[in-house]
């Protein structure tokens, strides 16, 4: 069961969703759940596993729920079976009551497993192949799409994971907000403006009207900038929309070769899942921004 319970556990990984995983690592007395047991819960509710059920499972449960939704904090959690809590402390326990008769103490760690970001690289150049060999040092998941088919080649990009070879137009039209979610992160950095253009206003019509989750950001000068958002309005995009794109992409270090953005972009995500692991917002950028002298 402690097999297949992680590995459900890193299959919800593969597939973008964090995970929160409890362990038994100590029990004493009459319990159900022995040392090793293990319970899991995906960010979409779906639970694998035990720790034994009954009232200790449901605590269990709430409390990996919780740290999902960042409301609690992971870590080491006692549990005493029984209605009232006995008067352990001279022993160094104390535990949480729980309604049963069994009596034990179970001790439970409790973890948070992130998913690592899925990034779509749109537009399979010179920063794109920087970006995708940066990401498997940092074990991230990579998927390339390029009007050029060399562009998505094994050639340039060994590692992904998805190869589109398709238009802006003809991508879109098979996807969907809900699809559009098996990415983390939509990076839009083709050799062609008026590529980009179409993509990105793509995009944002279905920010505009559904839900959304993934960060958006494009390379691009003020001047692409100024297009890109003129287009924009022209189609009636709201404001709070546009103003979640990310123009351009990563930290400012004053990036110039493809390795240097490849650096700032990654540094940009890195900071961002940070952020809100720690419960901060992340850092949003109005439009275009540049520290130096324009």
């Amino acid at each position: 069961m402690t097999a297949r319970t992680m590995s459900w556990a890193l299959e919800r990984l593969n597939l973008g969703e964090c995970v929160a995983l409890a362990s038994v690592v100590e029990s004493q007395g009459s319990v159900p759940g022995k040392v090793g047991a293990k319970i899991a819960v995906s960010e979409n509710g779906d639970r694998h596993g035990t720790v034994g059920g009954a009232g200790l499972e449901e605590k269990v449960i709430g409390h990996l729920t919780n740290i999902i939704n960042g409301e609690e904090s992971p870590g080491i959690h006692r549990f005493q079976l029984r209605k009232e809590a006995m008067d352990n402390t001279s022993k160094g326990i104390e535990a949480t009551p729980l309604n049963s008769l069994c009596g034990g103490v179970v001790t439970i760690v409790s973890e948070f497993l992130n998913a690592s970001p899925h990034v779509l690289l749109a537009g399979g150049g010179h920063c794109a192949i920087a970006i995708g060999k940066m990401a498997e040092v940092l074990d991230w998941r990579i998927s390339i799409m390029d009007t050029r088919k060399e562009f998505v080649s094994k050639k340039h990009h060994p590692k992904v994971i998805e190869r589109i070879h398709s238009t802006p137009e003809d991508f879109l039209q098979k996807e969907n907000p809900a699809s559009l979610g098996r990415f983390t992160h939509i990076l839009i950095m083709g050799h062609d403006w008026a590529i980009d253009q179409n993509l990105l206003l793509g995009i944002l019509k279905m920010m505009n009207s559904e839900e959304w989750s993934s960060t958006v950001g494009t390379i691009g000068s003020k001047a692409k900038w100024n297009s890109f958002s003129s287009a924009a309005k022209e189609i009636e995009i709201d404001d709070s929309v546009l103003k979640q794109v990310l123009c351009p992409i990563g930290i400012d270090i004053c990036a110039e070769s493809p390795e240097e953005i490849a650096i700032a972009v990654c540094a940009q995500i890195i900071d961002e899942r940070a952020r809100a692991l720690r419960g901060e917002p992340s850092i949003k950028h109005t439009g275009w921004r540049s520290t130096r002298t324009e």
